[in-house]
Protein backbone atom coordinates (compact mmCIF):
# COMPACT_ATOMS: atom_id res chain seq x y z
CA UNK A 1 0.00 0.00 0.00
CA UNK A 2 1.25 3.00 -1.15
CA UNK A 3 3.13 5.32 2.00
CA UNK A 4 3.16 2.13 4.25
CA UNK A 5 6.09 -0.30 4.78
CA UNK A 6 5.21 -3.68 3.91
CA UNK A 7 6.90 -7.02 5.34
CA UNK A 8 6.68 -8.47 1.40
CA UNK A 9 5.27 -11.79 3.54
CA UNK A 10 2.37 -13.65 1.60
CA UNK A 11 1.31 -14.67 5.25
CA UNK A 12 -1.91 -13.28 7.30
CA UNK A 13 -0.32 -11.98 10.48
CA UNK A 14 2.49 -10.17 8.15
CA UNK A 15 -0.64 -9.00 5.80
CA UNK A 16 -2.35 -7.31 9.12
CA UNK A 17 0.29 -6.01 10.45
CA UNK A 18 1.57 -4.00 7.07
CA UNK A 19 -2.01 -2.28 7.89
CA UNK A 20 -2.34 -2.08 11.88
CA UNK A 21 1.12 -2.50 12.99
CA UNK A 22 2.50 0.92 12.10
CA UNK A 23 3.18 2.91 15.30
CA UNK A 24 -0.08 4.67 16.51
CA UNK A 25 -2.32 2.88 14.47
CA UNK A 26 -4.00 0.51 16.76
CA UNK A 27 -4.33 3.67 19.47
CA UNK A 28 -6.25 4.98 16.77
CA UNK A 29 -8.40 2.57 16.98
CA UNK A 30 -8.58 2.34 20.30
CA UNK A 31 -9.75 5.99 20.67
CA UNK A 32 -12.36 5.15 17.60
CA UNK A 33 -13.12 2.11 19.57
CA UNK A 34 -13.81 3.59 22.98
CA UNK A 35 -15.85 7.02 21.65
CA UNK A 36 -17.24 6.81 18.75
CA UNK A 37 -17.27 8.85 15.44
CA UNK A 38 -14.45 12.03 16.57
CA UNK A 39 -13.48 15.11 15.62
CA UNK A 40 -10.10 15.64 15.04
CA UNK A 41 -9.32 17.28 17.76
CA UNK A 42 -11.18 14.83 19.84
CA UNK A 43 -8.32 12.36 18.64
CA UNK A 44 -5.52 14.45 19.84
CA UNK A 45 -6.41 14.83 23.10
CA UNK A 46 -6.98 11.16 23.23
CA UNK A 47 -3.24 10.19 21.89
CA UNK A 48 -0.92 12.78 24.00
CA UNK A 49 2.61 12.79 22.34
CA UNK A 50 0.96 12.73 18.57
CA UNK A 51 2.54 14.77 16.88
CA UNK A 52 -0.58 16.59 14.34
CA UNK A 53 1.22 16.50 11.04
CA UNK A 54 1.75 12.00 12.03
CA UNK A 55 -1.91 11.54 13.15
CA UNK A 56 -3.32 13.39 9.44
CA UNK A 57 -0.93 10.81 8.04
CA UNK A 58 -2.41 7.49 10.12
CA UNK A 59 -6.01 8.84 9.67
CA UNK A 60 -5.35 8.84 5.45
CA UNK A 61 -3.67 5.22 5.47
CA UNK A 62 -6.46 3.98 7.67
CA UNK A 63 -8.98 5.53 5.59
CA UNK A 64 -7.38 4.22 2.60
CA UNK A 65 -7.16 0.50 3.69
CA UNK A 66 -10.78 0.41 5.10
CA UNK A 67 -10.44 0.79 8.70
CA UNK A 68 -11.15 4.70 8.98
CA UNK A 69 -14.23 6.29 7.30
CA UNK A 70 -14.68 10.19 7.29
CA UNK A 71 -17.07 12.75 6.25
CA UNK A 72 -18.51 16.08 6.86
CA UNK A 73 -20.94 16.39 9.69
CA UNK A 74 -23.54 19.56 9.10
CA UNK A 75 -24.44 21.78 11.73
CA UNK A 76 -23.83 22.70 14.60
CA UNK A 77 -21.02 20.27 14.52
CA UNK A 78 -20.30 21.74 11.12
CA UNK A 79 -16.49 19.65 11.42
CA UNK A 80 -15.10 16.36 9.81
CA UNK A 81 -15.78 13.28 11.54
CA UNK A 82 -13.72 9.78 11.81
CA UNK A 83 -15.58 6.57 12.74
CA UNK A 84 -14.52 3.09 12.52
CA UNK A 85 -15.73 0.90 9.33
CA UNK A 86 -17.29 -2.33 10.39
CA UNK A 87 -13.29 -4.01 9.27
CA UNK A 88 -11.89 -1.52 11.71
CA UNK A 89 -14.65 -2.48 14.57
CA UNK A 90 -13.60 -6.06 13.88
CA UNK A 91 -10.30 -5.15 15.36
CA UNK A 92 -12.28 -5.00 18.76
CA UNK A 93 -11.18 -8.55 19.91
CA UNK A 94 -7.57 -7.96 18.93
CA UNK A 95 -7.90 -4.82 21.47
CA UNK A 96 -9.71 -6.63 23.94
CA UNK A 97 -7.09 -9.32 23.92
CA UNK A 98 -4.08 -6.85 24.20
CA UNK A 99 -5.57 -5.19 26.60
CA UNK A 100 -5.58 -8.32 28.74
CA UNK A 101 -2.15 -9.66 27.89
CA UNK A 102 -0.90 -5.89 28.73
CA UNK A 103 -3.10 -5.54 32.20
CA UNK A 104 -0.58 -7.39 34.25
CA UNK A 105 2.41 -4.68 33.29
CA UNK A 106 -0.58 -2.08 34.75
CA UNK A 107 1.76 -1.45 37.83
CA UNK A 108 2.12 1.78 39.55
CA UNK A 109 2.53 4.67 36.73
CA UNK A 110 5.78 6.20 36.33
CA UNK A 111 5.68 9.50 36.95
CA UNK A 112 6.03 10.78 33.25
CA UNK A 113 3.00 8.45 31.83
CA UNK A 114 -0.07 10.14 31.18
CA UNK A 115 -3.77 9.05 31.83
CA UNK A 116 -7.19 9.07 30.28
CA UNK A 117 -10.07 7.57 32.18
CA UNK A 118 -10.84 5.81 28.82
CA UNK A 119 -8.47 4.11 28.60
CA UNK A 120 -9.18 1.64 31.39
CA UNK A 121 -12.31 0.20 29.01
CA UNK A 122 -9.76 -2.72 27.28
CA UNK A 123 -8.31 -3.53 30.18
CA UNK A 124 -11.19 -3.95 32.88
CA UNK A 125 -12.82 -5.40 29.67
CA UNK A 126 -10.66 -7.91 29.70
CA UNK A 127 -11.05 -9.26 33.86
CA UNK A 128 -14.75 -7.77 34.63
CA UNK A 129 -17.69 -10.84 35.19
CA UNK A 130 -20.95 -10.55 36.36
CA UNK A 131 -21.02 -12.93 39.42
CA UNK A 132 -24.67 -12.44 39.82
CA UNK A 133 -26.01 -12.29 36.16
CA UNK A 134 -29.98 -13.39 37.46
CA UNK A 135 -30.23 -10.24 39.74
CA UNK A 136 -31.00 -7.01 38.45
CA UNK A 137 -28.02 -5.14 36.91
CA UNK A 138 -26.14 -2.55 38.33
CA UNK A 139 -24.17 0.45 37.25
CA UNK A 140 -20.89 2.06 38.69
CA UNK A 141 -19.40 5.06 38.60
CA UNK A 142 -15.68 5.58 38.17
CA UNK A 143 -14.39 9.05 38.83
CA UNK A 144 -10.05 9.18 38.08
CA UNK A 145 -9.87 12.39 37.74
CA UNK A 146 -10.48 13.73 34.03
CA UNK A 147 -13.65 12.04 32.41
CA UNK A 148 -16.62 9.75 34.75
CA UNK A 149 -16.45 6.14 33.94
CA UNK A 150 -19.24 3.99 33.87
CA UNK A 151 -19.20 0.02 34.89
CA UNK A 152 -22.35 -1.57 34.10
CA UNK A 153 -24.26 -5.20 33.86
CA UNK A 154 -25.92 -6.03 30.75
CA UNK A 155 -27.53 -9.45 30.32
CA UNK A 156 -25.46 -11.26 32.77
CA UNK A 157 -22.40 -9.21 30.73
CA UNK A 158 -20.44 -6.47 32.31
CA UNK A 159 -19.64 -2.74 29.78
CA UNK A 160 -17.50 -0.04 30.56
CA UNK A 161 -17.88 2.99 28.87
CA UNK A 162 -17.73 6.47 29.02
CA UNK A 163 -20.36 8.80 30.74
CA UNK A 164 -22.08 9.08 33.93
CA UNK A 165 -25.02 7.99 35.18
CA UNK A 166 -27.78 9.12 37.34
CA UNK A 167 -28.07 7.19 40.87
CA UNK A 168 -25.28 5.29 40.70
CA UNK A 169 -25.78 1.43 43.05
CA UNK A 170 -21.58 2.65 43.66
CA UNK A 171 -18.69 5.43 42.85
CA UNK A 172 -15.62 4.82 43.01
CA UNK A 173 -12.76 7.67 43.27
CA UNK A 174 -9.22 7.45 43.27
CA UNK A 175 -6.10 7.14 41.09
CA UNK A 176 -6.35 4.53 38.16
CA UNK A 177 -3.75 2.27 39.22
CA UNK A 178 -5.77 0.96 42.92
CA UNK A 179 -8.60 1.02 40.55
CA UNK A 180 -7.64 -0.92 38.21
CA UNK A 181 -6.27 -3.41 40.48
CA UNK A 182 -9.18 -3.96 42.73
CA UNK A 183 -11.29 -4.31 39.85
CA UNK A 184 -9.31 -6.42 38.10
CA UNK A 185 -8.99 -8.69 41.30
CA UNK A 186 -5.28 -8.14 41.70
CA UNK A 187 -5.82 -6.26 45.34
CA UNK A 188 -8.32 -6.09 48.08
CA UNK A 189 -11.04 -3.80 48.82
CA UNK A 190 -8.85 -2.74 51.70
CA UNK A 191 -5.50 -2.70 49.79
CA UNK A 192 -7.13 -0.20 47.27
CA UNK A 193 -8.71 1.52 50.18
CA UNK A 194 -5.30 2.44 51.61
CA UNK A 195 -3.78 3.03 48.14
CA UNK A 196 -6.66 6.13 48.11
CA UNK A 197 -9.43 4.64 46.92
CA UNK A 198 -12.69 6.20 47.68
CA UNK A 199 -15.81 3.73 47.87
CA UNK A 200 -19.52 5.75 47.80
CA UNK A 201 -22.67 3.31 47.69
CA UNK A 202 -22.68 -0.37 47.63
CA UNK A 203 -19.65 -2.54 48.10
CA UNK A 204 -21.43 -5.24 47.56
CA UNK A 205 -21.87 -4.07 44.19
CA UNK A 206 -18.22 -3.31 43.51
CA UNK A 207 -17.38 -6.91 44.57
CA UNK A 208 -20.03 -8.90 42.10
CA UNK A 209 -18.03 -7.61 38.84
CA UNK A 210 -14.42 -7.90 40.38
CA UNK A 211 -12.26 -10.20 38.17
CA UNK A 212 -10.16 -13.25 38.77
CA UNK A 213 -6.48 -11.39 38.37
CA UNK A 214 -4.89 -15.12 38.27
CA UNK A 215 -6.97 -16.66 35.91
CA UNK A 216 -5.71 -14.16 33.10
Amino acid sequence: MAGMRSYQQYCAVAKALDVVGDRWTLLIVRELMTSGPSRYTDLLNGLPGIATNLLADRLREMEKSGIVRSWAAPPPVATTLFDLTDRGKALRVLLQELGRWGAPMMGVPQITNVFRSHWLVFPLDAYLVDKAPDEPPIKIEVRTGDEPMVIETVEGKVRTRRGTVESPDAVLEGKPGPILGLLSGKIDMAEAKQRGLVVHGSQKAVRRVIGNWAAG
